[in-house]
């Protein structure tokens, strides 16, 4: 039976979560891919959107949902994660040599790797130095360089085993991601593990 819950909240019933799914579910454009391509790579960032996240951890499957803010410069990353209704719940500070999540009124977390933090934190590990490059359409790739996704190459497979694919894509002349689904195989307890996200239209300009 999957755990639904959603950062550390009470559960919260599987109709409500099935519902919020749906929602980030968006369409596939029945139009050519279009191979225009995306945005020249900025190193500052603003946008909110929905995450889902399903994993496996001891043999048992475990499935959250909420919301997100993300706000990036060249030194410095910044994420609120949030309950589905709006309540913050977590934060995580991103610096060079240097992660910090502040949970509640629990006592900050610090480490230098921002992935393994999560994973200790939140269960599961939040990738926030690939979401740098994620969110804008790009990925470092296995052989260590960065690439650019497309409508029309819209899978890649990034140099620390993550399987992208850029499922939907903003309407404009330069396009950017819209929904973005992420799956990886993870060590330690968690076994598997995959992320969905849903970036807001009004939110990513």
């Amino acid at each position: 039976m999957i755990k639904a819950r959603a950062f550390r909240l009470p559960v919260f019933h599987v109709p409500f979560l099935a519902a919020v799914l749906l929602a980030g579910c968006a369409t596939v454009p029945s139009t050519p891919p279009s191979s225009a391509p995306v945005a020249a790579y900025a190193d500052s960032l603003q946008l909110e959107g929905r995450l889902s996240v399903n994993y496996v951890r001891a043999g048992k499957q475990e499935s959250i949902s909420g919301k997100f803010a993300w706000r990036q410069d060249a030194t410095r990353t910044d994420v609120t994660l949030s309950s589905p209704l709006g309540q913050a719940i977590a934060t995580i500070a991103v610096t060079p040599g240097q992660a910090v999540l502040k949970e509640g009124n629990n006592p900050p977390r610090t480490a230098p790797d921002v992935d393994a933090l999560s994973t200790q934190v939140l269960g599961w590990p939040l990738p926030v130095s690939g979401l740098r490059d994620w969110l804008q359409g790009y990925a470092v790739a296995e052989n260590g360089q960065r690439v650019a996704a497309s409508p029309a190459r819209n899978t890649l497979t990034t140099r620390d085993g993550w399987q992208l694919e850029f499922v939907s894509w903003q309407d404009g002349a330069t396009p950017k991601p819209r929904r973005i689904d992420a799956r990886r195989g993870a060590g330690g307890d968690i076994e598997d593990i995959a992320i969905r996200i849903v970036i807001d239209d009004s939110a990513a300009k």
